[in-house]
């Protein structure tokens, strides 16, 4: 069983479908749900023996606190009902593993009765799995002393996976985690992507451009729309997935500044399949998010990274890591400027860029394999 809370963008669903195909694919005896709370995963497709339970969603104000998204309930009473959906579906399910994704109390503290029933069966063995980077050490620390998050890893999980290499980043230094805990942590390596689903691809060469799930994407995909208005002979010609979460008036005004563009942009809403469109791309545009980066280095593309900074600063972080390694190239606020002649120089750069590949990335995709194996271990246990 995978709890992916999802109350913004793609990243936990699509992480979790990743391991889910993973882990099934490895032994035709076991089967896996996801508990999820995005709004799309019905557009997803999923593998044989891979299913999902969609929890009510949320939505997350400008100001930091929630909504919830569609019942007419208050946050209280959406969490509330989301909880027992949480812990009837695991009593049912009896899962010999359950892995927890990023949050180790659940969104507001959901997940907290069914973690207090099952370490009271001991039954099920239970991993927190956490992507390569979070935020920044000082801001991580306040937030889950608040959240309670430090005490319930330290009680409740028989391991933590972090699903990057260590020698790139430690998610958890300065949480103070003992001793005993970071004895339970494994680190992965990134989780390796293919083509799950094969599609067309253009015939001509393209850049493919994309900011991911797209909620936050607008300043990105307005930056790579003025460097082709302001150079007309900028090439290749870019296709752009907005991604389903940029929506409404705005996706609207990028429409029509992509009809003036006369084909050398092409745009599409969202694509499931965008493994496809990676592997034939001659180069990516996009943003920092995790799942995005793994397909830069799974696809070994020459990528610029436009890390977001805010709310938190985990995409700059990552990129510039990347950077540093010579994985990537990104496009820094600060250092390049944000404007259309440095996304133009960023775009005609992407030539000479080395591939992932050649600065070593290979050997840093091993996740998939170590989470078969510790997986596993685990259930072996049971």
């Amino acid at each position: 069983m995978f709890y992916s809370h999802d109350t913004f963008g793609l990243g936990h669903l699509r992480r979790s479908r990743a391991l889910a195909s993973a882990l099934t694919a490895s032994d035709p005896g076991t089967s896996a749900i996801i508990l999820t709370g995005s709004p799309i995963a019905g557009r997803f497709t999923f593998p044989e023996r891979v299913d999902h339970v969609r929890l009510p969603g949320v939505s997350k104000l400008p100001d930091g606190s929630y909504v919830s998204q569609t019942l007419g309930l208050n946050i209280d009473e959406t969490t509330a009902l989301r909880s027992g959906l949480i812990q009837t579906a695991i009593e049912q399910y009896d899962p010999d593993l359950l892995i927890v994704d990023k949050e180790p109390t659940g969104f507001r503290g959901e997940l907290l009765p069914t973690l207090e029933w099952l370490a009271s069966r001991g039954t099920t063995r239970c991993v927190l799995g956490l992507r390569d980077v979070l935020d920044e050490a000082s801001v991580l620390r306040a937030e889950w002393e608040r959240k309670g998050a430090i005490e319930a890893a330290e009680q409740f999980y028989d391991e933590i996976w972090v699903y990057g290499p260590r020698s790139v980043y430690d998610p958890t230094e300065g949480l103070g985690l003992s001793q005993a805990t970071r004895d339970r942590m494994y680190w992965t390596g990134y989780l390796r992507r293919e083509v799950t689903d094969a599609a067309e691809t253009p015939e001509n060469p393209y850049v493919l451009i994309t900011p991911g799930g797209g909620g936050d994407g607008q300043a990105m995909v307005s930056l790579v729309l003025s460097a082709y208005e302001s150079d007309p002979t900028l090439k290749p010609d870019a296709i752009l997935v907005y991604g389903p979460f940029l929506s409404g008036d705005v996706r609207d005004a990028f429409d029509a500044r992509v009809a003036a563009l006369n084909g050398r942009v092409t745009a599409v809403g969202f694509d499931a399949r965008i493994e496809t469109l990676f592997a034939g791309a001659q180069g990516v545009v996009c943003m920092g998010g995790y799942n995005t980066f793994c397909e830069v280095l799974s696809f070994d593309q020459r990528a610029v990274i436009v890390p977001r900074t805010v709310p938190r600063l985990e995409q700059w972080i990552r990129a510039s890591r990347a950077e540093e390694l010579g994985l990537v190239r990104m496009l820094d606020e600060k250092r390049d400027g944000m404007t259309p002649a440095s996304m133009v120089r960023a775009i005609r750069g992407l030539p000479a860029q080395s591939k992932p590949s050649e600065a070593g990335a290979d050997g840093l995709l091993d996740g998939l394999d170590v989470v078969v194996r510790r997986a596993g271990a685990l259930v072996a246990k049971r």
